[in-house]
């Protein structure tokens, strides 16, 4: 797949109406008071809007927020997103009251140059994930014929939706500043990383990393794994994992993966157990290998622990993705926090894959000594796997 895309500095946008895929889909309140509790997504946005307002771009701006799946919710309005956003760029946003309908067409058609209209929730349309050529051309319109798609929501690029890839059927599509550092960064790590090139896979389950393990194993010098779905591993080393997660059904697949990569992938030694998924459960450490029955394993040992953040220390791209144990509970983060912390004292090229990675290093306080934190959790997985991003081929190639 070709990740050397145009973007918004490619394309003249003076004078011209811009259709804007942001992520807007942000963390709210759940009592339905309309506060949204983690601005994070909308300020990553305002660079790629900024930029647009002050080239003289119209720009209309759109995402999805949540799962309405077709249906009017109004605790999933973009109403307190039009809000913060007018607050932190320090001007007015304009709201339609609807996506594609009479509203939403009237106030697109009366955008002026520097001004921003911000469409419903795209999800209130079901046409939008089922990539309905009437929704995508319908958004395309509100630009216009002259009109730009820049494509700027990089968490949704693994789905083909309308506002995703739909629309570039109809409009020249190009990413915004977000999109392109995605594709700079992770594309580059690896397509051609500053070696040695290390991955981290953790998170719970071996069956949602596969096609990760197996293209990573392609590509890097060492592949370390943590987390839940060690104690796959630990099992088709002919260990006893007591009450861990266990993938029985990809047991052999761990066996396979063993045989075909020698020394190159890295298992936990030593794990520690607790007698119960819980914050205050007694511990021990034990092998990863021999988990007593009734014990569970919620974190790697300290052995373990040494031997992945040397492997870190001398690296020159390091990938990262899933933590190490269970981070939520404070006893079991220390695997994670100490990989995190190895992490910001090594020179290397860090990437954090999103997901549960990124809210480990930000919990942890390590993200700013990151080089690059996903904002994708499931795009940065795929795009990690070496498949096509359907948001990404549908933009120009440069």
């Amino acid at each position: 797949m070709n990740y050397n895309k145009k973007t918004v500095t490619d394309i003249d946008v003076a004078g011209k109406k811009v259709l804007l895929r942001c992520d807007f889909n942000v963390p709210m309140a759940k009592d339905g008071s309309g506060v949204i509790t983690d601005d994070k997504r909308i300020r990553a946005a305002l660079p790629t809007i900024q930029y647009l307002l002050e080239q003289g771009a119209a720009v209309i701006a759109c995402s999805h927020m949540g799962k309405p799946k077709g249906e009017w919710k109004p605790e999933l309005s973009m109403k307190p997103v039009a809000a913060r956003l007018s607050e932190l760029l320090g001007k007015d946003v304009i709201l339609a009251a609807d996506i594609v309908g009479e509203d939403a067409q009237a106030k697109a058609a009366a955008l002026k140059s520097g001004e921003l209209l911000l469409l419903e929730n795209l999800r209130y349309d079901k046409g939008e994930t089922k990539n309905n050529p009437e929704f995508a051309k319908a958004l395309a319109d509100l630009a216009g014929a002259d009109g730009v798609y820049v494509s700027d929501a990089f968490g949704t690029v693994h789905r083909a939706h309308a506002s995703t890839a739909g629309v570039a059927a109809y409009l020249p599509a190009v990413s915004g500043f977000l999109i392109q550092k995605e594709l700079e960064i992770i594309g580059g790590a690896l397509a051609a990383p500053k070696r040695p090139l290390v991955a981290i896979l953790g998170g719970s389950k071996v069956s949602s990393k596969i096609g990760v393990i197996n293209n990573l194993l392609e590509i890097a010098d060492k592949v370390i794994i943590g987390g839940g779905m060690a104690y796959t591993f630990a099992v088709a080393q002919g260990g006893e994992v007591g009450d861990s997660l266990l993938e029985k059904d990809w047991i052999d697949y761990a066996k396979e993966m063993m045989a075909k990569a020698g020394d190159k992938l890295m298992l936990p030694t030593d794990t520690v157990a607790a007698n119960a998924f819980a914050p205050d459960a007694d511990a021990q450490v034990v092998a990863t290998t021999a988990i007593p029955a009734g014990w569970q394993g919620l974190d790697i040992g300290p052995e373990t622990t040494k031997a992945y953040c040397d492997a870190v220390s001398g690296a020159g791209t390091v990938i990262w993705n899933g933590p190490m144990g269970v981070f939520e509970f404070d006893k079991f983060a220390v695997g994670t926090k100490a990989v995190a912390e190895a992490l910001s004292n090594t020179d290397a090229i860090t990437i954090i894959g999103g997901g549960d990675s990124a809210a480990a290093v930000q919990q942890l306080g390590y993200a700013d000594k990151m080089t690059h934190i996903s904002t994708g959790g499931g795009a940065s997985l795929e795009f990690m796997e070496g498949k096509e991003l359907p948001g990404v081929a549908a933009l120009l190639d440069k």
